[in-house]
């Protein structure tokens, strides 16, 4: 006999399976001589097979699903199907209602611009469709053009104030250089005390989120808060907000002063602007 074989025989492992074998087969046999089955001996038997019958049914319903799956693998895809188009459905109702809740509140802003400026133009909302990633003066491209109305220098704004200026108009689309760019040159005043001066993009604060106010008097009243609208011009029509004073210092020159400025709007931030296509004052304007 194997040596291995012959080592298990004499464990105790063997010696309580042999033990248990003994009481099911004592059981069966005394339930057999008592005219069939007692519910003692189907008690012991429910917790015999108890384990036995688990695995069964486990295998049971796997092999239940499987035979499910390869049968009914159509129907089951069709359903699929229908459920996707459905939420493909329920999906497309979102987007349509977003983007009509955008398209009306951008002619809310519109509404209310048109009646605060009367002599204004605007164009209709204009989408900012593509930005110059290699641009430090921040530009953008917008989705409308000259068959829009839209010509070279005319301002672009949202409700919160000034952006920039259409430059590079195709009959679809504009780029629009911001108030970052040093090309981009705005005469502006101090509300609070008039003092005026110039707005010039510069690459230095350009990194940093701001533009530079020049030319101001060196006895202008001029401090850090004050609030910097247009002053007009032929290209920007006045008392549109420029933004705010955050620093003000002596020009090296020590005969003017400077400001530091931090414009109303981030041009990074705006995904819809509106541009300013006629205006009481401006270039070619059958009012000026």
């Amino acid at each position: 006999m194997c040596p291995l074989l012959k080592g298990f025989f004499g464990t105790t492992k063997f010696k309580i399976l042999v033990a248990l074998m003994a009481v099911i087969i004592g059981v069966m046999i005394y339930s057999l001589t008592k005219g069939g089955y007692s519910s003692d001996s189907e008690s012991v038997f429910g917790i015999v097979l108890e384990p036995f019958q688990k695995i069964s049914n486990n295998i049971s319903e796997k092999v239940t699903s499987t035979l499910d799956m390869l049968f009914n693998a159509k129907k089951y895809y069709e359903e699929n199907q229908q459920l996707k188009d459905t939420l493909n459905e329920v999906y497309n109702d979102i987007i349509d209602y977003d983007k009509l809740a955008r398209e009306n509140e951008q002619y809310r802003v519109l509404f209310g611009l048109t009646e605060e400026h009367e002599d204004y133009v605007f164009s209709a909302p204009c989408n900012v469709i593509a930005r110059a990633a290699n641009d430090p003066y921040h530009s953008f491209t917008i989705d409308k053009g000259s068959q829009d109305g839209i010509a070279p220098y005319d301002p672009v704004v949202t409700s919160a104030g000034l952006v920039g200026v259409c430059y590079d108009v195709s009959r679809s689309t504009s780029r629009v250089r911001t108030l970052y760019s040093p090309r981009t040159a705005v005469g502006v005043t101090i509300l609070r005390s008039k003092a005026t001066g110039i707005i010039e993009g510069d690459y230095e604060y350009s990194e940093q989120g701001y533009c530079r106010m020049s030319y101001i008097s060196d006895t202008a009243d001029i401090k850090e808060g004050d609030i910097v609208v247009t002053s007009g011009s032929e290209t920007f029509p006045a008392s549109q907000l420029v933004g705010t004073v955050k620093e003000v210092g002596m020009d090296d020159s020590g005969l003017s002063k400077y400001a530091v400025i931090e414009p109303a709007i981030d041009p990074d931030d705006v995904s819809t602007v509106f541009v300013i296509t006629s205006f009481n004052g401006q270039a070619g304007s059958s009012d000026t």
